[in-house]
């Protein structure tokens, strides 16, 4: 490329899971990538305005960041997940993606690249990113070794981040396994609260996320040996493989999660005698009724620890 392409990357959705993969692949490619502020209010309303009254949280969130991003860059990435396998499936919002971005800004002259995983149909991770950077003139060569140099990366990373959560388990005092999804969990206006609020209490957090993903599928089968969902089966490994290291389990989902609300519902059956908070976030402002709950749950905690 003569010039540097700038890539807009929204602050949302997977971008929490693979951020590293992402910037990494369009730097490698002298890229300029940009990313969207950290969610706010205003990213929530803005989002609100785009998207249909039935749309969750986290799609509201999305087209805020997209809606950011419009007029800033070049292109805005909006990558797509039809599966990861047979029997591997992943929320149909992840596959109408691009779709949904194109019609939401249609009259933004806005250009977008998409990238769509369906590795039923022998369209892989690798296949997908090379393909869409050589729609705007790299070689198939450039987008193999950018690819080469960001999975690496991203592996790095994921290592790392089990390994320093395998320190935390190791620490005294209390321990509360949050289970959320990364966009859930990173996100500044909807899993920051919790987890601050927990930290300040001196509770140490620990992810269900968190964990070697091909492990996450095959803990999962002893909570459930038929979930479909991937990502919902990699937390549902992860409560598995930290539950018997922690005092209480809290269930965070977006309103009105569809895959969420099932795998929650099951798990508050099968988590047997641990205490359990599930907390469903919506839009609204205001943190004083989410405080009162997780305040409640820690007496819990405590008075069990106490053997109260």
């Amino acid at each position: 490329m003569s010039e540097s392409l700038k890539i807009g990357i929204p602050r949302a959705l997977l971008y929490h899971r693979y951020k590293t993969l992402w910037r990494t692949f369009f730097e490698s490619l002298g890229c300029e990538v940009i990313v969207s502020s950290a969610t706010t209010q205003e990213t929530y309303k803005q989002g609100s305005a785009l998207a249909i009254d039935e749309a969750c949280l986290s799609l509201k969130i999305f087209l805020g960041h997209v809606n950011e991003l419009v007029g800033k860059c070049d292109y805005i990435f909006i990558p797509g997940i039809n599966n990861y396998g047979r029997g591997r499936d992943v929320c149909s919002r992840y596959a109408a993606l691009y779709d949904i971005a194109e019609n939401a800004f249609k009259n933004s002259g806005q250009r977008f690249l998409g990238a769509s995983i369906d590795v039923i149909e022998g369209i892989t991770e690798e296949d997908a990113l090379k393909s869409v950077i050589m729609t705007v003139g790299f070689n198939e060569r450039q987008a193999k070794e950018a690819y080469r140099i960001a999975k690496k990366e991203y592996e790095k990373e994921k290592k790392a981040a089990v390994a320093a959560q395998a320190q935390l388990l190791k620490q005294q005092g209390t321990k509360i396994l949050v289970a959320a999804h990364s966009y859930v969990f990173d996100d500044d206006f909807m899993g920051k609260g919790i987890t601050d609020y927990l930290k300040k209490n001196g509770i140490t957090v620990i992810r269900a996320d968190v964990i070697d993903h091909e492990e996450g599928r095959k803990l999962s089968k002893k909570l459930s040996p038929t979930c479909r969902w991937e990502l919902n089966r990699e937390i549902l490994g992860g409560i598995e493989k930290y539950r018997n290291y922690v005092s209480g389990i809290i269930l965070v989902s977006t309103f009105p999660c569809g895959t969420d609300a099932m795998v929650n519902e099951l798990l508050v059956r099968r988590l047997g005698k641990m205490p359990v908070l599930t907390l469903v976030l919506d839009g609204q402002t205001g943190t004083a009724g989410l405080e009162t709950r997780l305040e409640s749950f820690l007496d819990i905690i405590h008075f069990k620890e106490a053997g109260k």
